[in-house]
Order: C-alpha cells, then sequence, then structure tokens
C-alpha cells in the first residue's frame, strides 16, 4: 500500500498544477462597466434574462409577475405562462448566487434595481412576493424600509404595476418599494415620500407629444426637466415608459434628451442600442 500512495500523491499534485496554470473563466459582469441609467423593460423576453442585461452593463431590469396556484410566474401575458420561468429561477436564486460571490457586479459599487410590475391582483400578488423576500433564502439581498429608515443592500425591490399601496405605505417593514406615478402629486416631490416610493415613473406619450421628430418643444423640454428637478429633490429617481424604441435618429433624438434632463432610468428592449448610444455618451463627455 505505501509503494501505491507515493505515485498517486504525485498525480494529485500534478494534477493541481495543471488546473492552477489554466485560465480560468471570467464573468462578463466583472469586466463591463455599469450603466447607471440603463434599464431593461420587459427583461424576460431576452434569451437570457437577467445575465444578457447584466453582460451589458445594464443596472435596473424590469419583470412582470403572474400569481399562479402561488407560484409568482413571469411573463408578458397569461398565454406566455410557463412554470418553469419563475420569479426565483429567473431572477432571485441568480442575483443570490452573484451578490454571493463578490456583488451583482463584481468589485463595483452598484446601485442596482429589480423593477417587478404586478399583473395578477394586487393584495394577494403582493402578499406572496412580500413572503418570497422575506424568506431568509433572499432577504439578505435586498434594500429595507425598516420603522420609518431605509437601508441601503446590493438591489432595492420596486414594484410597479397594480401595487397596493395602502397595504405597502402601512408596513412598518418591507422589502420592497413603490414605483409612484409622475402624474400623481401625491407620489412625486413635496407630496411624495421617497422612503415608500423611491422611484417614480409614466407614460411618455401621456406627458409630451413630441416623439424625436424635429426639435424638442421647448415648452415640453422644460417640464421634462422641471419633473426630474422636482423628484431629484425629494430623493427620487425618474423613468418614462413608452418612449420611441425603434432604432434610429428620432429614438437618440428622444435619449439624448433624456440624458441631458439626467432621467435616471432610460427604458429599451434593445440592450445593446442603448448600451452603445450610452457608451458613446460617456465618451462624448469625456
Amino acid at each position: 500500500m505505501r509503494a501505491l500512495r507515493r505515485p498517486l500523491l504525485l498525480l494529485v499534485v500534478l494534477a493541481g498544477l495543471v488546473a492552477a496554470s489554466l485560465p480560468v473563466a471570467a464573468s462578463p459582469a466583472r469586466h463591463v462597466t455599469p450603466l447607471a441609467q440603463a434599464h431593461a423593460h420587459n427583461d424576460y423576453e431576452h434569451t437570457r434574462p437577467l445575465h444578457d442585461a447584466l453582460d451589458h452593463g445594464f443596472t435596473s431590469v424590469e419583470a412582470d409577475i403572474f400569481l399562479v396556484d402561488g407560484e409568482l410566474l413571469v411573463a408578458h401575458d397569461p398565454e406566455d405562462l410557463d412554470p418553469d420561468r419563475t420569479l426565483r429561477s429567473l431572477y432571485l436564486d441568480p442575483l443570490r448566487h452573484k451578490v454571493s460571490h463578490g456583488g451583482v457586479y463584481p468589485g463595483k459599487r452598484v446601485e442596482f434595481q429589480l423593477l417587478i410590475d404586478i399583473k395578477t391582483e394586487g393584495e394577494s400578488t403582493y402578499a406572496a412576493l412580500d413572503a418570497l423576500l422575506r424568506s431568509p433564502r433572499y432577504a439578505f439581498l435586498w434594500t429595507k424600509y425598516r420603522f420609518g429608515h431605509v437601508k441601503r443592500g446590493p438591489v432595492t425591490a420596486v414594484v410597479s404595476g397594480n401595487r397596493p399601496r395602502a397595504t405597502m405605505e402601512g408596513q412598518r417593514t418591507r422589502m420592497a418599494f413603490y414605483d409612484g406615478r409622475i402624474a400623481n402629486p401625491d407620489d412625486v416631490g413635496p407630496g411624495g415620500d421617497a422612503r415608500l416610493a423611491p422611484l417614480v415613473s409614466d407614460n411618455w406619450t401621456t406627458l409630451f407629444t413630441w416623439t424625436g421628430a424635429g426639435e424638442m418643444p421647448a415648452g415640453e423640454r422644460a417640464e421634462l426637466r422641471r419633473i426630474v428637478d422636482t423628484a431629484h429633490r425629494a430623493g427620487q429617481r425618474v423613468r418614462f415608459w413608452a418612449t420611441p424604441d425603434v432604432a434610429g435618429p428620432q429614438r437618440e433624438a428622444v435619449w439624448r434628451e433624456l440624458v441631458a434632463a439626467e432621467v435616471d432610468h432610460i427604458n429599451t428592449d434593445d440592450l445593446a442600442g442603448l448600451a452603445a448610444f450610452l457608451r458613446a455618451q460617456d465618451r462624448a463627455a469625456a
């Protein structure tokens, strides 16, 4: 037996040396520069939900959820529901793995947002979501509201869609926050509360007529900047949905105005297109 141990020990040592010499596969998110304004609208429709967005540097992703037989399923429409595509499997477990292994973007200080859009009845769906976010498996991930104070975590969960405002507002502790509406004075600015609604969103086409053709009307540009300034002074972030998202000069014109106005989250389904645009803007500014 003693004669066999020496060759086996040599083989183990040699195997370790060979393994150490092999290149380690790098996570793309470790080397990409995060883009603070990049929001992946309907992120779950990409080939690799969450991961494609991270590979492009996005710092906010959106998932629509349906409560079905006690499980939170991710899809855009009821006919697309698949029991294998859950909020857990597509988002919570991958985020848990990343945060446990160095962060959403390892080595980088990033505020990452998971925007969860409730598609089914608000109270019951939020109750299931609240219980899931609080579970010991995931609770360490979140920015938390506790007895009037906000404690920052690796990921901020924000609830959109069918949001049960009174229920969320009445909670003494929360693992998620409320997506307010820009058009509602109770949500934004002096009438709002960033401890409840750190994000305010609205439909671009209900607030503005301009969609990128020609110059933005001066009055609409002033209104855009007033909205952003009002929200920022209250400690809130701003997002618009239904902005033009077909590649071309009109989309870029709208994106340039959003960047210039310091809108916090720019909405897109085109990950590569927005990433390239924002990086070009950064280079131009530098």
